[in-house]
């Protein structure tokens, strides 16, 4: 079977039966699918898109391109949580830790970032020593001694997933509702999951900017993972703002442990963290409902459990013991950081919240294409939050570059991007829908 004919079969709105998906995955993780190949191939499937049958065979191909780990003999539900993406978003730092101390097991594979949206892996490979893609051994007896771990794909879990997930970040196939549905649920299957729990973005800093296309995506996943016989509901969620209020890794893991030890001032952050962890916590068992498990949550959060676990997860996969008390020692920082100052007086009324994620990717903050280094030192801090009132020359953040003409680049990239009225602003709905 060729692979030729395959994506021509797709280019031309066919529906590929299940054997030629796997001849194409296959290849994919052997070689003999090229990276040109993987390529038209994915944007086949952008243009032409895939019923939920195809894109379920894609899944399971994918998740069965490696290892599926199995875990019966934890003695707690084994449950996860992905986000489709968006700018700030550093959730999973502190969402996998706090549901580990409510009594589950989360197994966290992550990935890096995708086209303007940053990615887990980038920001726990800021903290040195941190082992982001350890031996399968190693993963497993994190998860069960601490109860949680953050990881890249390791060379044997949906290894296909991997490739195909480089090539899409660089040839402008992000946006696929089924490659995303593949690429997410492939992963989280082969971890071995009970259930999962998704923060689908959608806003001008998501990939999905309008509530439909959202709403597409969230029923593809939901859909596709029961097919596949893993429980999971999704939230749809407001990323027409940073969530954090920094962009930029190691940047977004000090954010996290702010939040982490209680000294967080961004309401939002903390409220999507909670809701995430009692939606969590529901679909696994450990809580009766939405209250219950919100409780839990926040008595793990307030009372230091999470942050113990944290520094336990840090320690097990390689990183510093002490870095909780000396993260400031530990993380990188930037040669020069510079105020933004606002343009002009009233309220910030809009975000171009993925151009401030391009300007992250412009400091040297993500990638332009998949071979590129990160420098986890860059980036934006103390994002001024939709709503807020500020006069000429207040800063509306902070730039953190590796030159001044870099960061003068990123103070004109912010300065656009934030809109200034005269006028009240009403605020924006953080959770939209729950599907």
């Amino acid at each position: 079977m060729l692979i030729s004919e395959i994506i021509r079969k797709k280019r031309d709105g066919g529906q590929l039966s299940k054997a030629e998906i796997a001849t194409f995955v296959e290849g994919v993780t052997t070689g003999a699918t090229s990276e040109a190949q993987a390529a038209a191939f994915a944007m086949a499937v952008y243009f032409q898109g895939m019923p939920p049958e195809e894109a379920a065979a894609l899944t399971l191909a994918v998740r069965d391109s490696g290892t599926v780990l199995e875990w019966s003999d934890l003695d707690g539900p084994v449950t996860d949580k992905h986000s489709t993406g968006g700018v700030g978003d550093n959730v999973s730092l502190m969402l996998a830790p706090i549901v580990a101390a409510c009594g589950a097991y989360v197994p966290m594979i992550s990935g890096r970032g995708l086209g303007h949206t940053g990615g887990t892996l980038d920001k726990m490979d800021a903290i040195p020593g941190y082992v982001s893609q350890p031996s399968a051994d190693q993963f497993r007896k994190t998860v069960a001694d601490v109860g949680c771990a953050i990881i890249g794909q390791t060379a044997d879990l949906a290894p296909a997933d991997k490739r195909l997930y480089a090539i899409r970040d660089v040839t402008a196939t992000v946006e696929s509702v089924p490659l995303i549905t593949a690429s997410i649920l492939s992963k989280k299957l082969a971890a071995g999951l009970g259930s999962l729990v998704l923060d689908v973005k959608v806003g001008n800093g998501a990939f999905m900017t309008e509530i439909g296309a959202a709403r597409e995506l969230a029923s593809s996943l939901t859909e596709t993972a029961r097919v596949a016989g893993l429980a999971c509901t999704a939230l749809i969620t407001d990323m027409d703002q940073p969530l954090a209020s920094a962009a930029g890794n190691a940047l977004e893991v000090t954010a996290a442990l702010d939040v982490l030890k209680g000294e967080d001032a961004s309401p939002r952050l903390r409220t999507l963290v909670l809701d995430l962890a009692a939606e969590m916590l529901v679909s696994s068992g450990l809580a009766p409902a939405r209250e219950a498990g919100l409780e839990k949550a926040t008595t793990a959060l307030n009372g230091g459990r999470a942050l113990e676990i944290f520094a336990q997860m840090i320690a097990a996969l390689g990183g510093p013991s002490d870095f909780v008390e000396n993260s400031g020692t530990y993380l990188p920082g930037a040669s020069v950081v510079q105020d933004i100052p606002a343009p002009a007086s009233g309220t910030v009324a809009g975000i171009a919240t993925r151009d401030l994620g391009l300007a992250v990717i412009e400091l040297g903050g993500g990638r332009r294409v998949a071979s590129d280094t990160i420098d986890p030192s860059v980036g934006l801090s103390d994002l001024t939050a939709l709503g807020t009132v500020v006069s000429a020359g207040d800063p509306l953040g902070k730039v953190h570059a590796r030159s001044r003409d870099e960061a003068q680049q990123a103070i004109r990239a912010v300065q656009a991007a934030y809109s200034i009225s005269t006028s009240a602003v009403p605020e924006t709905p953080l959770i939209l829908e729950r599907i």
